[in-house]
């Protein structure tokens, strides 16, 4: 098998955090639920990845506010993370 050496990939502006970033640009100030996860503990990191600016998608850090809740509703437990864009801070 021979190795093709075409240069670095393509950057991917259709990721899915890239998705996510850009619906809450266009609700700016608007909480919506980004994200179910299976515990509290990986919730909390993802609303932390979020407001942190860890991925691109939500640079520049502080840009977005994120929080991770649980919700119980009829009977069903969900670990949530809710994030708004709030635009860049000055």
């Amino acid at each position: 098998m021979a190795v093709d050496f075409i240069g670095p990939p393509p950057r991917s502006k259709n990721t899915k955090h890239s998705l996510i970033a850009s619906e809450l640009q266009a609700h700016p100030g608007s909480w919506g639920v980004v994200q179910k996860s299976g515990t509290i503990a990986r919730a909390s990191s993802a609303a932390q990845a979020i407001r942190r600016g860890r991925l691109a998608a939500y640079l520049p850090a502080g840009a977005f506010e994120a929080v991770a809740r649980t919700v119980v509703e009829r009977g069903t437990v969900e670990h949530r993370v809710y994030a708004r864009y709030v635009g860049e801070q000055q």
